[in-house]
C-alpha cells in the first residue's frame, strides 16, 4: 500500500492503432502490464466504443520517478515499450504526468 503522504502518479494516453495490429498491440500491453506490476505500477487499457483502433492507456505508479513514462525500464520493458510505440500513434500530451490530489 502507498503511504498517504506519497501521491500516486497517472498518465492517460489516447492511442490510435491500425485494426490489423490490435491483437499484437494488446498482447504487448498485457505483457507490459504483468512486468509493471512487479515494480508497483498498474496499466489499464480501454477501447473506444464504436471507434475501431482507438484506445485509452492508463498507467499508474507510486511516484513520478517510478512511472513507466519516466522511470527506469529493464530490457524486457524497454523492448515492449519500443514495439508498442511502433504500433500506436499517441495524441499530444500522452506522457503528461498527473499527481493524485487527496480530498
Amino acid at each position: 500500500m502507498v503511504p498517504p503522504e506519497v501521491p500516486r502518479t497517472l498518465t492517460v494516453s489516447r492511442a490510435a492503432v491500425d485494426p490489423a495490429a490490435e491483437r499484437e498491440y494488446l498482447q504487448l500491453l498485457g505483457e507490459l502490464a504483468r512486468l509493471s506490476e512487479t515494480r508497483g505500477r498498474r496499466l489499464w487499457v480501454f477501447r473506444a466504443a464504436g471507434s475501431p483502433g482507438r484506445f485509452l492507456e492508463c498507467s499508474e505508479s507510486r511516484s513520478p520517478e517510478e512511472h513507466r513514462a519516466a522511470g527506469p525500464l529493464d530490457a524486457d520493458e524497454a523492448r515492449l515499450e519500443q514495439r508498442v510505440r511502433e504500433l500506436a500513434v499517441y495524441d499530444d500530451g500522452a506522457g503528461e504526468l498527473w499527481e493524485e490530489v487527496r480530498v
